[in-house]
This record gives C-alpha cells, sequence and structure tokens, in this order.
C-alpha cells in the first residue's frame, strides 16, 4: 500500500491515498506564529480538501527545544519545517529523520537540500536528500527609505532573538565574508575548512561600519529585539534612530514600500585593493523533514512543494509578507513594490550560498551567535576579537575531529 500511495507524491500529487486503517490528521511543526502562520495554514486547509485528511499545525519560536523534548517523548511531529541544516543533518545522522522517496527526492532543491551522506542501521555510508525547502528567503540585503538611501549609513541593530539572539550579527559576518572573499572561500569556511583567525579583517570591518560618525550600538544593540518594537524606537520606523538595516527579504512586513532592498555590495567599498564579489547573495529558507514517516506524510510533503500549495498560500499572504519558493514566485494577487525588487534581486543573482551559520554543527553556530554579542557588547576592546576566534577555532577543530562537518555545496547557481 505505501508503495502505491509514494506514486501520488510530485508537485502536481493528485487525489489522497490514505489508507482505511491510517491515521488521517497529520501534525506539522513549524516556525511561524502571532499570525504569520495563517497563510500557511491556509495552504494546509486547501491541501486537506483534496487529500480529505486533517493538518494540525503548531508553530514555534522554539523549534529545536520543541522538537528535541517530543523526539525524547517518543511523540514528533509526522512533519517539521526547520531552517537550520546543520540540524537537520544531527536528526537524520541520529536516525529520527527519514530520507526522501525517490518520488519526492525532485524537490531536494540546491543548495537549501544539499544531499547528506549518512551510516545506515547495516554500516552502510548512504548518500541522500532528506528535506525540502518549502519557502525561502533573500539575504544580503540593505533597507532604508529613499531619503535616506545616499547618506552615510547608521546602521539599525537589534541581536536579540530568544535562545537564537545573536544570528542577526552572524549574518552580518557571513555576509561581509561572501562579498569580500567570494563564494568558494564562503562555502570553505562554513563547512569547516577555513581558520577562523582568517575571517578577522571582515569582523573589523563590520566593526568600524557599526562605529562610523561615533556611533556606538553598545549595550543596546545587544538587548534590543531583531523585530521592530510596537513603538517605533528600534529600526527604520524611528527615522532618527538609524538609517539603513541589514536584513533578510523577510523583514519587509514590518515595512510599507517607501523602505527598499538594495544588494549589501551596493554599500561596501573596496579599501586596499580588496574587492566586492558582486552578484552572490546569501540565502536561508524552511526546510520541511517527515519524522514519522507514512504515505500520508510523504504525501504531505510532496503537496507543499507543489504549484498549487505555493499558490493558495501567496494569494492569501498580505502584500508585504509574500512568501518566496525556489524558482520564483507563486500566486496570482499582484507583487508589492518591495517584494517585486527581492524577486528581481533573486533572479539577478549570479550565485546563492546558504547560511553558513545555519549550515554549522549546531554547537559551532550557538558559539557564533555568543560571539557576535560579545563583540558587539564590546566593540571598544581591541584585544576581544583575538580572543572570541580563538574559541571559535578552538571548536571548529573539535567538531572536525568528532566528524560534524558532513554538509558541502552550499552555493549553487539560482534554480
Amino acid at each position: 500500500m505505501l508503495a502505491g500511495c509514494l506514486l501520488a507524491v510530485s508537485a502536481v500529487a493528485g487525489g489522497g491515498c490514505a489508507d482505511s486503517g491510517e491515521e488521517r490528521t497529520l501534525v506539522v511543526l513549524g516556525p511561524w506564529t502571532d499570525g504569520e502562520e495563517k497563510p500557511f495554514v491556509e495552504a494546509l486547509r486547501g491541501i486537506g480538501k483534496k487529500t480529505g485528511r486533517r493538518y494540525v499545525y503548531t508553530g514555534t519560536r522554539s523549534l529545536r527545544e520543541t522538537l528535541v523534548a517530543q523526539l525524547q517523548a517518543g511523540a514528533p511531529p509526522d512533519v517539521a519545517i526547520l531552517n537550520s541544516p546543520g540540524e537537520l543533518v544531527e536528526y537524520a545522522r541520529a536516525g529520527h529523520l527519514q530520507p526522501l522517496p525517490e518520488q519526492v527526492a525532485g524537490a531536494a532543491v540546491p543548495p537549501w537540500s544539499p544531499a547528506v551522506t549518512v551510516e545506515d542501521a547495516d554500516g552502510e555510508l548512504r548518500t541522500r536528500a532528506y528535506w525540502v525547502p518549502v519557502r525561502v528567503d533573500l539575504k544580503s540585503v540593505v533597507w532604508s527609505r529613499e531619503d535616506t538611501a545616499g547618506k552615510v549609513p547608521r546602521w539599525c541593530l537589534g541581536m536579540a532573538s530568544g535562545a537564537t539572539s545573536g544570528w542577526p550579527g552572524t549574518d552580518w559576518v557571513e555576509d561581509l565574508l561572501l562579498q569580500r572573499m567570494g563564494p568558494g572561500e564562503y562555502e570553505r569556511w562554513a563547512t569547516g575548512g577555513m581558520k577562523w583567525q582568517d575571517t578577522g579583517p571582515v569582523w573589523r570591518e563590520w566593526g568600524r561600519m557599526l562605529t562610523a560618525d561615533g556611533h556606538d550600538p553598545g549595550p543596546r544593540g545587544v538587548s534590543d529585539s531583531f523585530e521592530l518594537l510596537d513603538d517605533g524606537r528600534y529600526g527604520l520606523l524611528n527615522r532618527g534612530d538609524c538609517t539603513h538595516e541589514h536584513q533578510g527579504s523577510f523583514i519587509r512586513r514590518h515595512y510599507g514600500d517607501d523602505v527598499r532592498p538594495l544588494p549589501t555590495a551596493r554599500h561596501l567599498a573596496a579599501p586596499r585593493g580588496r574587492s566586492v564579489s558582486g552578484g552572490a547573495f546569501e540565502v536561508s529558507g524552511d526546510m520541511a523533514a517527515v519524522f514519522k514517516p507514512s504515505a500520508a506524510a510523504w504525501d504531505l510533503l510532496g503537496r507543499l512543494s507543489s504549484k498549487q500549495a505555493r499558490t493558495d498560500w501567496a494569494n492569501t499572504a498580505l502584500p508585504g509578507e509574500r512568501p518566496f519558493f525556489p524558482g520564483g514566485t507563486a500566486g496570482s494577487v499582484p507583487l508589492s513594490r518591495s517584494t517585486r525588487d527581492l524577486q528581481n534581486l533573486f533572479d539577478s543573482a549570479g550565485q546563492i550560498c546558504m547560511d553558513a551559520s545555519d549550515a554549522m554543527p549546531p554547537t559551532l553556530r550557538d558559539a557564533f551567535h555568543r560571539a557576535v554579542l560579545e563583540f558587539v557588547g564590546d566593540l571598544d576592546d581591541k584585544a576581544l576579537l583575538g580572543r572570541l576566534l580563538d574559541r571559535l577555532e578552538a571548536e571548529r577543530v573539535l567538531q572536525r575531529k568528532e566528524e560534524a562537518f558532513v554538509l558541502d555545496d552550499l552555493c549553487d547557481s539560482p534554480v
């Protein structure tokens, strides 16, 4: 029965094929909360109308903690949507994550879904795909109002994000390294092949950018949320506080079309002969994987990647929250100005590279988060960076000894 059901899993999946004894309610765990999940839930509802199954979505900002607790309790969701390939690799190697069957494997689009080499129970090494991207975002983007676009930037900075605080800073370091060193060196560093001390120049450049014209983000830069506060005292809503923001495409939901995106490379000079890569963009993604295998779960994974589900999702989303998908936008609702600008940047990219910290082993990623928090909190301490990079290098060496770096091919040409 399972093999017959899997035949229905494709980008144009047809009617449901659950057998009569199979549970018809599937649980999906994901990252969207506070209203952001509504368009995705509508897409699930549309899938349910075709399959006759019921899909229950649970959203949380503490994905890792929630999923680990569920796995320990022996009650994982049928499908989980995560943004960290490094975490997904851990689950695959522990046997919690199931490899994609042939009928779904075509939705494993690079660089979001690289093949992973995992040792099977019989001791054989097998290289397979384990997850598919259901939504993607463009990074390497700077936002500014049209009337401040030509001014010397004063950068918005908020590093707080609960258990993952610090990632807005790792995005800065990653993007600067990508623009300065190019995709090849970026990939070598992200996959454990470069010493952290070699990244020192981009950290120092970031520090100079943050402190231009005597500005110092100080403790507030560490404690402020990466998202805009309701009173507008952080971010581009407070025009007297900062003029430019380095943030991914999802941030547009907080702004109107008077806030425009431009590539990070446009804001970088080329001091002392150092180049700017140009045409290379960092990307992130929300990837779906099956933790409780069944015909219905694989069917859902295929449908989440289908044109119909993407259209339903896009048509229900607000203009500033229109999702991006591998290969382009979907839906019939006209694009907002900023969404159209971002799609043009996606289309113009020569290379796209998966978020480096998301792809790192989780312990190294977490150490990276802590390091940028310390760095931003005391930019006046000139000796601090050396100590931070030494600690990160020690963690890199440990992870290499434990063979935790298993991802390759983090950069690719756009689909």
